[in-house]
């Protein structure tokens, strides 16, 4: 890959991985604009690590108490707040983990993840239920009352992110906006979410690029991780303080017309994607 293409990369990754439009679902729109093949596994690794290290970083403070809360948990004790935590967040993990075994091991995984037609209808379709259960669900909760039962269900509804297109954080801020949570502790709760599935996806890709990495490899490697660490701290930033007076409505607005848009392209015959 060139170094223009491994920015945008990058800066795609980077940018999306967050905000609830879909990474998947940009990045199958760079082979189709420069012709070049899709990124292969090796800096899918790297733009998850970088992206893991920004949602790290914003999100220190809850970081810190759920990593402090995890010793406890470890000695059989759910008695902090840090600990209950990371309960949930485990809790939380297990069913897109069993989800994700079972369409690797089916094959299933590759056949959804190559269909334009897929990827843009699950843009189209989930942006539509973000925005009714943002408008439609009052702000009630806050991320202190996150509670297992609640944890079980967002966890559920990040399993639909398997989905090409669908947005693992446009998913879980839509369960927890059904649940109620207001806007900001929604994405808030999302983004910690993403933090052990990131660290789950990011070493069953890493375990399959173990030993094909070749020294020129390393240094693509590297500025992607950089890259999308900067550009997803930037993201999260303008998210978490928009978020404060405006609504996800304007991300539903962008979601389906670029479903449409991509839905145009699959249909007449221009959405064959490229092979990493």
């Amino acid at each position: 890959m060139t170094l223009f293409t491994l920015v945008l990369v990058a800066l795609i990754q980077g940018v999306t991985e967050f905000l609830p439009v879909s990474s998947s679902g940009h990045l199958v729109l760079l082979p189709l604009l420069t012709g070049e093949p899709a990124q292969g596994l090796a800096i899918d690794v790297a733009a998850h690590l970088g992206t893991l290290v920004a949602v790290v970083l914003f999100f220190w403070t809850d970081v810190r108490m759920a990593l402090s809360g995890l010793s406890r948990l470890i000695r059989g004790k759910v008695d902090t707040q840090g600990a209950w935590l990371a309960l949930c967040l485990m809790v939380a993990t297990i069913p897109v983990i069993l989800a994700g075994l079972i369409l690797k091991v089916t094959g299933l995984a590759d056949l959804i993840r190559d269909s334009m037609v897929v990827i843009a209808l699950a843009f189209i379709v989930f942006g539509i239920v973000l925005y009714r259960a943002d408008q439609t669900n009052p702000e009630t909760r806050t991320a202190p009352q996150w509670t297992m039962k609640h944890a079980v269900i967002m966890g559920l509804w990040q399993v639909v992110a398997l989905i090409p297109g669908t947005s693992r954080s446009g998913i879980t801020i839509t369960g927890a906006r059904t649940l109620g949570y207001t806007r900001t502790d929604a994405a808030r709760l999302s983004m910690l979410m993403s933090i052990p599935t990131i660290l789950a996806s990011g070493s069953l890709l890493a375990l399959d690029v173990i030993g094909d990495t070749t020294p020129g490899l390393w240094s693509d490697i590297a500025i992607v991780a950089g890259l999308s660490c900067v550009a997803a701290l930037a993201a999260l930033t303008l998210m978490m303080r928009l978020l404060r007076s405006v609504s996800y409505t304007p991300y539903v607005v962008y979601r389906v017309a670029l479903g449409a848009i991509l839905l145009i392209i699959a249909m007449t015959g221009g959405g064959s994607l490229p092979s990493s």
